[in-house]
């Protein structure tokens, strides 16, 4: 009886020890996390194309749909959409912002054009 409740302990101690890794290394709360300090974080799984990426920064949280295409030798994304969920969190970016903000995502999508929603797409084009 005893050796069971040491086993039962033990395999808790593991099961705590796994969940409390995954939880630091969750990308998802680390971008609830950025965001919530207006920081910067790039949250994408690169290797799934149906799944949008999200971009925190500055308080703004930017929502990106990959759309996939051919290139002169491979299949890649080729045109991507980026939108902000909330319009109101704008204020105050530059186009400077916008532009370190392509870079960024240029870094994962080099193929890619990258296409802005409005209100952000009139700021672009001006």
């Amino acid at each position: 009886m005893v050796l069971l409740i040491r086993v039962f302990i033990i395999a808790l101690v593991i099961y705590l020890f796994y969940v409390g890794i995954r939880y630091l290394t969750d990308a998802k709360r680390k971008l609830d996390e950025a965001h919530e300090k207006e920081q910067y974080y790039f949250y994408d799984d690169v290797k799934n194309i149906r799944k949008n990426f999200f971009i925190t920064y500055k308080g703004a949280l930017f929502e990106g749909e990959k759309y996939l295409g051919t290139t002169t030798d491979s299949f890649d994304v080729i045109s991507i959409f980026i939108w902000v969920k909330d319009e109101s969190k704008l204020q105050g970016m530059t186009k400077e912002d916008f532009y370190f903000l392509e870079s960024e995502v240029k870094t994962n999508y080099p193929h890619a054009e990258i296409n802005w929603k409005n209100p952000i797409e009139q700021l672009m084009k001006s």
